[in-house]
């Protein structure tokens, strides 16, 4: 399956039993970036959707050119 298939996929449509519990997911934090991204693409299956505890967990990004630093800095500002 590709990463747009997986993408589009909605959780409730899917069997938790079948989904990756997020807490099972283990990477070597010695490892290169690069090869903690493989070893967690490959133990998480769908990065969109998966498992955390008994909650069903759907990832989506927004297009932006705000960076992750600057979309924390504007929340916690907000606080």
């Amino acid at each position: 399956m590709t990463l747009t298939e997986m993408r589009s996929i909605d959780p409730r449509d899917m069997d938790s039993h079948k989904m990756v519990q997020l807490g099972s997911v283990h990477v070597d934090a010695k490892s290169s970036q690069r090869e903690r991204c493989r070893q967690f693409m490959a133990q998480i299956g769908n990065p969109y959707c998966y498992m955390d505890g008994k909650v069903k967990v759907k990832i989506s990004f927004t297009a932006t050119d705000r960076t992750m630093d600057e979309c924390v800095r504007s929340y916690l500002a907000g606080i």
